[in-house]
């Protein structure tokens, strides 16, 4: 079978995206602040809001969640989004820790 320059150059492109998406996607979940994560434990922090600690945490009031504390860096549409305390690392929008603030 003879492959054309054409194909050759197709091929090339299309599996060279494929690398350049799935480097992107293992980038974006390796920075996903951890549960066990030292500093996120000091704050009590859980990627779901639902899973807080009400006897350890009184101050958790429903609906308090990442996504809508004064602290988060993404949008109302991400998932996950940056967060002033932890620096390069991203929580998740449905998460919440202690330092909640909604000032």
């Amino acid at each position: 079978m003879k492959t054309s320059r054409r194909h050759f150059l197709l091929l090339s492109v299309g599996v060279g995206s494929s690398l350049v998406l799935s480097r992107a996607a293992f980038a974006d979940t390796a920075n996903r602040l951890s549960e066990t994560d030292p500093t996120a434990r000091a704050v009590g922090y859980v990627e779901d809001a639902s899973k807080v600690d009400k006897a350890k945490f009184p101050s958790y009031a429903a609906g308090q969640t990442c996504a809508n504390c004064s602290l988060f860096q993404g949008t109302a549409k991400d998932a996950y989004g940056g967060c002033t305390l932890f620096g390069d690392k991203q929580v998740a929008a449905r998460g919440w820790c202690s330092s909640y603030s909604n000032m």
